[in-house]
């Protein structure tokens, strides 16, 4: 064959052709020797498909349970990008149902190794909803980093990291994609807090934490992120007087922009971010409904720089 991995996919193709073969068979085939076809094999198996040697003349081989499929040779960043993005989808409305078909059946293509990472990612990570008027330039997340903390969070493996350069040791409980950032909900167990954490901020160390009993999250992990992220996770926080009640904001805003709090007179609070004034000044002025900002500084000027703009736009 004129390359190993093109010979390891035509010796998988004849392994998945019929239930065995002796090694002089698949040596003939292969036009190679015996010596290459068991090293061969042993590639393989290195790369986690099973592959059973079977008693007999010649010495024999067939594929074990779960590998009559087509083969898939994935690599961890693309098994990743694979999880994350069908994981994703998955919220996509009218999507739902046929992402999580081609995930199962993904999962069932996959060496073992890769099929449980790719199930770790499914189950630790959930989106929140994206608001597609952001403009924000997207951060990289390294594909191992997320990997790890998806086994992490599988195994209830504490992690030690650095946050921002600071070191930091964590319970980590739910992969949380928001805004085309990911955010890793975890708990502190030295005081017992819960934050939430950017992943592309987090440098795992080796070795990790210590293994840890969970304890139970108060509340929805999606919705505790896009509080928590909205009210000290950007560059720029803002609580909003909005003059209507909580249900009349909610039903106007992407519920990515941030959340709504009652205020006792009827009124609502907007508690939100961004990475610039600006945007966080496009959000509330698409409300259509009077409000007051009276922090941070900076978003209070912007506020009244817009104002005398559109004021002298529409001057006689």
């Amino acid at each position: 064959m004129a390359s190993t991995s093109a010979r390891l996919l035509a010796l998988l193709g004849l392994l998945q052709s019929r239930p065995d073969w002796s090694g002089a068979e698949l040596a003939e085939r292969l036009a190679v020797t015996d010596r290459t076809v068991r090293n061969d094999i042993a590639r393989l198996r290195e790369l986690g498909y099973p592959v059973d040697a079977v008693r007999g003349p010649g010495g024999r081989y067939r594929l074990g349970a779960g590998a009559r499929v087509p083969p898939l040779l994935l690599d961890d960043a693309e098994a990743v990008a694979v999880a994350v993005g069908l994981r994703q989808t998955t919220a996509t409305a009218g999507f739902e149902e046929s992402a999580q078909s081609a995930l199962t059946k993904l999962e069932q293509v996959m060496p073992d190794r890769l099929r449980r990472r790719l199930a770790a990612i499914r189950d630790a990570s959930s989106s929140g909803q994206e608001n597609t008027s952001s403009n924000v330039e997207d951060p990289p997340t390294d594909h191992a980093t997320l990997a790890a903390i998806a086994d992490a969070i599988r195994d209830r493996q504490g992690l030690r990291a650095f946050y921002r350069e600071e070191p930091v040791e964590l319970e980590p409980y739910r992969l949380v994609a928001w805004q085309r950032r990911w955010f890793l909900v975890a708990r502190t167990p030295a005081d017992g807090a819960w934050a939430p954490y950017r992943v592309d901020w987090l440098q795992l160390r080796t070795p990790g934490g210590r293994r840890f009993t969970p304890s139970p999250f108060p509340g929805d992990y999606t919705e505790f992120v896009v509080r928590e992220v909205a009210r000290t996770g950007w560059s720029v926080h803002a609580r909003i007087t909005i003059d209507a009640p909580a249900e009349e904001v909610l039903a106007r805003i992407n519920p990515a922009v941030g959340t709504v709090e009652p205020l006792p007179d009827g009124r609502s609070v907007l508690v939100t971010g961004g990475d610039s004034v600006e945007i966080v000044a496009v959000w509330i002025g698409m409300l259509g409904i009077d409000f007051h900002v009276t922090d941070p500084p900076e978003l209070v000027e912007h506020v009244r720089v817009l104002a005398e703009r559109y004021a002298r736009a529409t001057s006689g």
